[in-house]
């Protein structure tokens, strides 16, 4: 029997995922077109929008060979039509869940500012539920993973260095106007409040209680932090994503 095939075209940084930019894809009976872009490593959180012969359609739509599909990210010139729009508004304000491989990354953004969850002990079937349940974005470098059903807000960092993980995601969700520095505990997430040297005086190291003054303290682990050497590589950071396009999303609250 002959085994019909659809042409799929990838945009953008979709080709990264997929490994090349045209692909010829094997379709035995009618597969759903989020089914076919699947199929080449596409998670559908990564699409903005699907166009199958000239027409734009949504995940559910049915193709049996023979068909040219165009696969956009969001924010391309491509406009997607009323309804049609395959990328949800990310949560405001941005917060994540990050599989156990991004310990670097769910430290940088919560540096920024921003909740980020993240547990080194989590499965994927729990760690899809923190990601549906409480709303977040879900960053993972396993495709399979965001490629469940019921995950919506999700991508797959493409470098290796978590530093450009940083960048790609600060691009991609516009967090840059989003940042709030030194707002988190980079430990365990929780809140930092402003404390008086006294009430901390006695976890600092000697030097720290010679030559400090300003202080926060985690509402949750009650870790201490202070100006220290570790903000110098930190600043760079926040002065990265500072400079980084937000990538057609709304620059986002002032």
């Amino acid at each position: 029997m002959e085994v019909r095939h659809v042409e799929v075209r990838c945009y953008a940084g979709l080709a990264v995922l997929a490994g090349q930019p045209e692909l010829r894809v094997p379709v035995g009976s009618p597969r759903s077109v989020k089914d076919v872009v699947e199929s080449i490593g596409v998670p559908h959180v990564e699409l903005g929008l699907l166009v199958v012969d000239g027409t734009a359609v949504g995940f559910d739509h049915l193709v049996a060979g023979g068909e040219r599909i165009a696969a956009y990210p969001p924010f391309t010139r491509a406009t997607p039509p009323p309804g049609l729009d395959l990328f949800p508004p990310p949560p405001e304000p941005r917060r994540f869940a990050l599989d156990v491989h991004l310990g670097t990354l769910a430290r940088r953004l919560r540096w920024l500012g921003f909740d980020t969850w993240w547990d080194r002990d989590v499965d994927d079937a729990r760690l899809a539920e923190v990601a549906v349940t409480s709303e977040r974005i879900l960053l993972s470098r396993d495709r399979g993973l965001l490629m469940r059903r019921d995950v919506v807000h999700g991508y797959c960092p493409r470098a290796d260095d978590p530093e450009v993980q940083l960048l790609e995601v600060a691009e991609r969700y516009a967090l840059a106007p989003r940042m709030r520095p030194g707002t988190r505990c980079v430990r365990c997430n929780g809140r930092l409040v402003a404390v008086d040297k006294a009430e901390v005086l006695d976890a600092l190291p000697p030097l720290v209680r010679a030559g400090q003054e300003s202080f926060t303290r985690c509402r949750d682990c009650e870790r201490v932090y202070w100006p220290g050497t570790h903000r110098g590589p930190l600043d760079e950071v926040t002065a990265r994503v500072q400079d980084v396009d937000p990538g057609g999303l709304p620059p986002g609250p002032r």
